[in-house]
């Protein structure tokens, strides 16, 4: 009797943080918020904690391009099975197009959720130079991130034109929100989009593929977060051959458009 106490006591107190979870989950909408994001931030930190060791491998190997496919579904999986939160997608096949710059909508951190149930293989990320010198920095840079100096027009431009060159020689594609900064409402909407991904795709004149994500607001947002499952629809790649720096303009606009009325429409 006492082995078996000596075994199942421990077992009882570490259960008890995990029932007392679920009591306030059950019972308080704002704690349910607070519990499910704790458990989505956890397993972003602890999926980032071993992508570190998986990106070191897989550069070793001469596959950091395809790091970032294998932390995104990782995260994608765990993440669905732990809060029951899932991702319908339509036009997926278009993701086979390579290389492309991939332009998606951006309403929270919730987003990275899409990212780690869309994202292709031989794909890279853009983001912010600063970004480099963070603790994400070593990871980022061997699974193939283009970091954009946005603080230096010279830079950003040199920057996106070798980026450019860099996804035609190894046909990688590019993964980036180009409205820069998160655009969260209970009305579907967007932000103006910035005309660095436009550049990069005309002056390497491949195609861009916009990822258009509904509007979740009924499910997260400030104080909510629940259960359940919505889309996102991947548009038909735009070509860009032919075009200059003069039709960036024209096109940014075409492109956020044609988001703009598909994120109304689902």
């Amino acid at each position: 009797m006492s082995f078996l106490v000596s075994v199942f006591k421990p077992l009882a107190y570490i259960s008890l943080p995990v029932i007392l979870l679920r009591s306030i989950a059950a019972n308080s909408p704002i704690g349910r918020y607070y519990v499910r994001i704790g458990m989505y931030v956890g397993t972003m930190t602890m999926v980032a904690a071993c992508s570190a060791v998986v990106a070191a491998g897989m550069s070793f190997v001469g596959q950091r391009f395809d790091v970032n496919f294998i932390v995104a579904r990782t995260f994608y999986t765990l993440t669905k099975n732990a809060l029951n939160v899932g991702i319908e997608v339509e036009g997926e096949e278009y993701l086979d197009t390579r290389p492309a710059v991939l332009m998606a909508n951006h309403q929270s951190m919730l987003d990275i959720l899409v990212v780690g149930r869309l994202m292709p293989k031989q794909t890279s990320i853009m983001a912010k130079k600063s970004l480099q010198y963070t603790p994400l920095g070593p990871f980022m840079t061997m699974s193939g991130a283009i970091f954009v100096d946005r603080g230096n027009n010279a830079r950003a431009v040199q920057s996106l034109g070798a980026a450019g060159e860099l996804m035609k020689r190894l046909r990688v594609s590019l993964w980036m929100f180009p409205e820069g900064t998160r655009s969260s409402s209970e009305v579907p909407d967007m932000l103006p989009l910035k005309k660095g991904g436009f550049h990069l795709a005309i002056q390497a004149g491949i195609p861009i593929i916009p990822i258009v994500t509904e509007n979740y607001w009924r499910l997260y947002r400030k104080g909510v977060f629940e259960e359940g499952s919505f889309k996102v629809r991947v548009l038909p790649p735009i070509p860009t051959a032919g075009l200059t720096a003069s039709d960036v303009p024209a096109l940014a606009e075409r492109v956020r458009d044609q988001m703009l009325e598909t994120l109304r429409e689902i």
